[in-house]
C-alpha cells in the first residue's frame, strides 16, 4: 500500500487517472492547444503535467512574469520548523559544495527558510522570489515542484522546460510533501532546486530522503516533549503531595490525589479553567470557583526540553472549602436554559446569583453565545414579578436609548441593554449619568440592570459607567462546551416545534467535531435549515448541511467555504465516490484528496 509520501511521479508512471496514455486529455475532459505545451522533444508529455498546465492557464498565470505573494507574518516556531531547522542544515552541509539549494515551505507553499547554494544561484533565486515569504502555489507561479506536489499530492520532480512561467525554466526542482507522523496531517513541502543543466534524477530523491528526516525528527520531538513532561508530572506528585494535573498539546493527566478531592464537576471546571494554559511559556496563578463550593488555587508551572514547550504542570491548592452543609443552597438552573458542563453551570449560577441578589452586572463573550438569553432565563427565574425591558444599543439612535432606558427605570422596571459596547461617548455619558442616580436613590425595590458586551471591550469598558456595575461575567463560547452540544440540540429543535425530528449518536458526535464560530446562534441556524426540510424521523450524518460535514478549526474564506460545499455536495450525489466527485467538479483526484483532508470533510 503507498501513500502520497511514497508514490513518486516519473515519466512513463502511471498517470493520477491510472492511464499510461501521456499523449491525450479527452478522458479528463480537457483540452489544450498543442502550442501550449513545452517543447520536451521527443519524450512524451506526462499526463499529470498537462493537467498542471491547464490549471495554471485557468487560474490566469502569467508565463512571463508570475506574481508569488509575500507573506508578511511567517511561522517561526512550529512543528514543522523546529524538526526542519536540523535536519536540513545537516543536508545543506552535506552538498555545501553543490549548486543545490534546499527550500523549506509551508502546506500552501509559502517559503519558510532556504539552506545551502552558492551565491550564483541563490541571486538567481532572488530575481524569481523563490525565497523566504513568498508563496510558490501553482495558482500564482504556474507549474513549480512545490506548488504542483502540493497539488497533485505525491513527489515530483520537474525539469526546467516543463515549468509553466518561462522565467523558472532555467531550473529544475523536486518537491516531497512532509507529513505529520502521527495525525497525517499536511505540514509542508522540501525543495531542492539547481539550474537545468544541472538536472539529475537523484534530486527527487534526496528531497525524499529530507522529508523522511524531517518526519521522523518530529516523531522524536514528540516522544522527547511527553517524556519530560511525564517527568516533571511525576516529581510534582511526589515531592507536593498536592493535586496535580499536566496538560500538553495531546496529553492530560491527573493523579489520584486530584480525582480524590474532586467530584466530576470540579474536575471538568479544573479542566476548563486550565484550558488556557496550553501553550503557556510562563508561570502563573488563578483562583478557580468550583461548582462544589470550593475555591482552587491553581498554580501552572512549562516544561521545556531546551527552548521547546513540552506543556505544564498544574498544582492544585484548596483554598476555602465550604461544607456543602454549610453552603448557602442556590436557586435551581432556569429551565429555559440548556447545559450541563461545569463551566455553563458555573457561568448560570452567576448571573442568577447576581440576579437574586440585585446587583449589577455586565455579560461579556462572543457573538451568539447566549448573553441576552441568560439573562432573560435568570430575570424570569428569579425576578418573574418585575417586568424586564430589553433594549439593543445597536438597533436604537442617538438619545433614544438614555430616554427608553429612563423611562424604563422611571416605571420601577429592570433593564437590559444589549450590544452596549457600540454606544458612542455621548450615550455612555447620558446612560452613566442617569444610572448614577438611579443607583443612589434608596427606595426599595431597587432596580436590576444588566449590560453585555462583546470582547475585545477596547477603551468603553474603562468608562464611568462600568464602575456601576461590580460584578463581570464572561459567557464560554459553545467550542469551549461542546459536551453541552447534545442537550442544545434537543432544546432548540423542541422550540422550533421539531419536538419528533431527533439526531442519531453519529450525527450528533459529528456537531460535537465542530468549532462553531458562531456559537449557538450559528447551531440554531443549523437546526432551523434541518426543520425546514423535515420536521421528523432521525438525522444521519448524510443529512447534515454540507458545513458540518468538515471539521476543519480555521477560519475558512467565502470562497473556501462555498468549495468545502461543492465538495461534500458532488460526494453526497456521487455515494462517496471521491474519484466521480473529482470528475463532476473538474479537479484532480489528487486535488479532491487533498482537500478533503485540509476541510477535515467526513463520509
Amino acid at each position: 500500500m503507498t501513500t502520497p509520501d511514497d508514490r513518486e511521479i516519473e515519466v512513463g508512471e502511471h498517470n493520477r487517472s491510472g492511464s499510461r496514455d501521456g499523449h491525450s486529455l479527452q478522458e479528463s475532459g480537457e483540452s489544450v492547444r498543442a502550442g501550449d505545451f513545452p517543447d520536451l522533444g521527443d519524450r512524451r508529455v506526462r499526463n499529470w503535467l498537462r493537467v498542471s498546465w491547464v490549471r495554471s492557464r485557468e487560474a490566469k498565470v502569467d508565463a512571463d512574469r508570475p506574481a508569488a505573494d509575500y507573506v508578511e507574518a511567517l511561522p517561526t516556531d512550529t512543528v514543522l520548523t523546529r524538526a526542519a531547522r536540523p535536519v536540513l542544515r545537516a543536508l545543506a552541509a552535506e552538498i555545501e559544495n553543490e549548486p543545490v539549494s534546499l527550500i523549506l515551505t509551508d502546506g500552501k507553499g509559502t517559503v519558510l527558510s532556504r539552506y545551502g547554494g552558492d551565491r550564483r544561484l541563490l541571486g538567481a533565486l532572488d530575481r524569481v522570489h523563490l525565497a523566504p515569504g513568498f508563496r510558490y502555489s501553482e495558482s500564482q507561479v504556474g507549474t513549480n515542484g512545490i506548488g504542483t506536489a502540493l497539488e497533485v499530492g505525491a513527489p515530483l520532480l520537474i525539469r526546467g522546460d516543463e515549468h509553466y512561467s518561462g522565467h523558472l525554466r532555467k531550473f529544475s526542482c523536486a518537491g516531497a510533501l512532509v507529513t505529520h507522523p502521527v495525525t497525517g496531517a499536511l505540514l509542508g513541502v522540501v525543495d531542492l532546486t539547481t539550474e537545468a543543466e544541472n538536472t539529475n534524477s537523484l534530486l527527487l530523491s534526496f528531497a525524499k530522503l529530507a522529508a523522511t528526516r524531517i518526519r521522523e525528527r518530529i516523531l522524536e520531538d514528540a516522544n522527547e516533549l511527553d517524556r519530560a513532561l511525564l517527568h516533571d508530572y511525576h516529581a510534582a506528585c511526589q515531592h507536593s503531595g498536592r493535586p496535580v494535573i499536566a496538560i500538553g498539546d495531546e496529553v492530560l493527566m491527573m493523579n489520584a490525589l486530584t480525582q480524590q478531592r474532586f467530584d466530576s464537576r470540579d474536575q471538568a471546571a479544573i479542566i476548563d479553567r486550565t484550558r488556557d494554559a496550553r501553550g503557556r511559556h510562563e508561570p502563573f496563578t488563578l483562583l478557580a470557583d468550583l461548582p462544589s463550593g470550593t475555591t482552587a488555587r491553581l498554580s501552572y508551572q512549562p516544561t521545556f526540553v531546551d527552548d521547546r514547550l513540552a506543556g505544564g504542570v498544574v498544582r492544585i491548592k484548596e483554598q476555602v472549602a465550604r461544607s456543602r452543609s454549610t453552603r448557602a443552597v442556590a436557586p435551581p438552573a432556569p429551565r429555559a436554559l440548556a447545559g450541563r458542563s461545569a463551566q455553563w453551570q458555573r457561568t448560570v449560577e452567576g448571573v442568577v446569583e447576581a440576579c437574586r441578589r440585585g446587583e449589577w452586572l455586565v455579560l461579556d463573550g462572543e457573538p451568539g453565545v447566549g448573553k441576552a438569553a441568560l439573562i432573560r432565563a435568570a430575570h424570569d427565574h428569579v425576578r418573574s414579578g418585575h417586568a424586564l425591558t430589553v433594549l439593543d444599543a445597536a438597533r436604537l439612535d442617538g438619545d433614544e436609548l438614555p430616554e427608553r432606558a429612563a423611562a424604563t427605570l422611571d416605571d420601577g422596571g429592570d433593564l437590559a441593554v444589549l450590544h452596549a459596547h457600540v454606544l458612542g461617548d455621548d450615550q455612555f455619558a447620558a446612560l452613566e449619568s442617569f444610572l448614577q442616580a438611579v443607583a443612589q436613590d434608596t427606595r426599595a425595590p431597587a432596580p436590576w440592570v444588566a449590560l453585555t458586551m462583546q470582547p475585545p471591550q477596547g477603551q468603553s469598558d474603562t468608562h464611568a459607567l462600568f464602575r456601576l456595575f461590580p460584578k463581570t461575567i464572561s459567557v464560554p463560547p459553545l467550542r469551549h462546551r461542546l459536551e453541552d452540544v447534545p442537550d442544545l440540540v434537543r432544546f432548540l429543535l423542541d422550540a422550533a416545534g421539531a419536538s419528533g425530528l431527533t439526531l442519531s449518536p453519529a450525527a450528533a458526535n459529528q456537531l460535537m467535531r465542530l468549532s462553531w464560530s458562531g456559537n449557538v446562534t450559528h447551531l440554531r441556524g443549523v437546526l432551523d435549515e434541518l426543520c425546514r426540510r423535515r420536521r421528523s424521523g432521525t438525522v444521519e450524518p448524510a443529512d447534515l448541511p454540507a458545513e458540518c460535514r468538515a471539521t476543519t478549526r480555521r477560519s475558512l474564506t467565502r470562497l473556501e467555504s462555498l468549495e468545502r460545499d461543492a465538495i461534500v455536495e458532488a460526494l453526497a450525489l456521487h455515494g462517496g465516490d471521491k474519484v466521480a466527485a473529482a470528475k463532476a467538479l473538474g479537479m484532480s483526484r489528487a486535488t479532491i484528496y487533498r482537500k478533503i483532508r485540509e476541510f477535515g470533510i467526513t463520509l
